[in-house]
């Protein structure tokens, strides 16, 4: 199987060149206001590449040779960036903007960039934001649509969430598109995941099937890192960080009670990317439990003797485990939540039970302590990191649909910002490679043996580094 670098890209050797290939609404004509700033004689050019040129899919010679053909013939993806000439006219263009979904690190950087691009740079006169999710485009909801200036966003990144509000759950789409010829609005740009994403595609079919000429242009966001193909998305830095500080804290409570444990559940209903990565900043856990990797319990490679052998040997050990961990243990709940997901049992509580009863059988004393702090990381600022990228894809975006580009999401893949079709891009689900570098360094991290149950050959009450 082809793979693209590291574990965050995933599989890609299904992908054919015309899969990469960006939906438009019709040929450019319009002289760019940014024009004077892409003159190749000042010393600029439209993007890291030739706007012709492509940001190759595969980046190993390995993954190359497998596919067996030629330069021109490789799957590439299309650079993001400003082009000499448009789509709209700036001036007779008028853009909207909602948010969808949970919240995430970084959802008003990213309403602060688009509407600091349109303005600015393209001289779009209007600009309006909808309430509440795709609910804000549907007369029965009654909410009113907010016009956004570079003044009203000012300050909007200062706070955590997305002041436009959000909601979870489909709307029908005729009723979108009916909202978006009412207000005579050219430009879409919905923020949110893949369900969010799914729904613009959606709108961009009926918008189509109308014959009209409007750009729906998405900045996918997703907290658990699980976009494929993209190297991180927006907010994950954030979250990963303000993950690892519980950690540290629970490892601080379960150092200070004898035979402490510190059990911290983090988000990540299929993909273990955050739990990754924050036990990773100070390598504090002692295992880590994600959705990809089943574990057992009981037994002596179990969970339970693992743990109970670290506090033998140390004195205390911290869990970190992802909210998608462990389902096949759990009876199912057996309900959706709005967006049409499965609810998920609820796995540390749960844990934290198990744990408890298994050191009282053993007759070892213990004192769990349990925290959950997903919606304090769900609703934080974003770190400067992220707001930083969460900018560069609003610019990507407002580019892109410019240009007359739908259909489509805004990404980047090896540190190039990229424009991806929107059916690539919830087209799977990206997750932690079980056999991959970074389950690796979170193994050599934690001491944990590959898979809890299994007999790996491997110690596994040893301390850890």
């Amino acid at each position: 199987m082809t793979a693209s670098a590291g574990d965050d890209v995933g599989p890609t050797d299904e992908i054919k060149p015309d899969d990469l290939d960006i939906e438009t609404l019709g040929p450019a004509r319009i002289t760019s206001p940014l024009s004077p700033l892409l003159d190749a004689s000042r010393g600029t050019t439209e993007h890291y590449v030739d706007s012709g040129d492509r940001v190759l899919l595969d980046d190993t010679a390995a993954g190359i040779r497998a596919r067996g053909t030629s330069l021109e013939d490789l799957p590439g993806l299309e650079p993001c960036g400003p082009r000499r000439q448009i789509y709209f006219d700036p001036s007779k263009t008028r853009a909207g903007i909602v948010t969808c979904g949970g919240l995430c690190p970084g959802l008003n950087d990213v309403i602060a960039g688009l509407v600091r691009t349109l303005t600015y740079h393209y001289g779009v006169r209007r600009v309006v934001g909808f309430r509440n999710g795709y609910r804000g485009f549907v007369s029965a909801y009654g909410h009113d649509v907010v016009e956004l200036t570079p003044e009203t966003v000012r300050d909007s990144p200062v706070d955590g969430g997305t002041f436009l509000g959000t909601s979870r759950g489909p709307q029908d789409p005729e009723e979108i598109v009916d909202c978006l010829e009412q207000m005579h609005l050219n430009v879409l740009f919905v923020i949110g995941g893949d369900g969010t994403m799914r729904g613009a595609m959606e709108i961009a079919r009926v918008i189509r099937e109308r014959g009209l000429r409007i750009a729906v242009v998405g900045i996918p966001k997703t907290i658990d890192n699980d976009i494929p193909f993209i190297d991180q998305s927006f907010g994950f830095q954030t979250a990963f960080a303000e993950a690892s500080d519980a950690i540290r804290s629970m490892t601080v409570e379960a150092k200070a009670t004898p035979g402490g444990i510190g059990l911290v559940k983090l988000m990540g209903r299929h993909s273990g990317f955050i739990a990754c990565y924050a036990s990773l900043v100070r390598s504090d856990a002692d295992a880590v439990l994600i959705p990809e990797v089943p574990f057992e319990l009981d037994g002596e490679t179990g969970l339970l003797e693992h743990l109970r052998r670290r506090v033998s040997t140390r004195g205390h050990a911290v869990v970190v485990v992802a909210e998608g961990a462990g389902q096949d243990l759990l009876d199912p709940v057996g309900r959706t939540d709005a967006s049409g997901n499965s609810k998920l049992a609820d796995v540390g509580p749960w844990l934290k039970e198990r744990i408890e009863d298994h050191f009282a059988t053993a007759g070892t004393e213990t004192s769990v302590r349990y925290v959950d702090p997903s919606y304090l990381i769900r609703s934080v600022p974003a770190n400067p990191y992220d707001s930083v990228y969460t900018v560069r894809l609003s610019h990507a975006a407002v580019h892109a649909a410019m240009s007359g580009r739908t259909a489509m999401v805004v990404g980047r893949v090896r540190r190039r910002f990229v424009h991806i079709p929107m059916s690539l891009a919830v087209s799977r689900r990206n997750q932690v490679d079980p056999h991959g570098d970074l389950w690796m360094a979170v193994l050599e991290s934690t001491g944990q043996p590959w898979r809890f149950g299994e007999d790996s050959g491997a110690p596994t009450g040893a301390p850890h580094a």
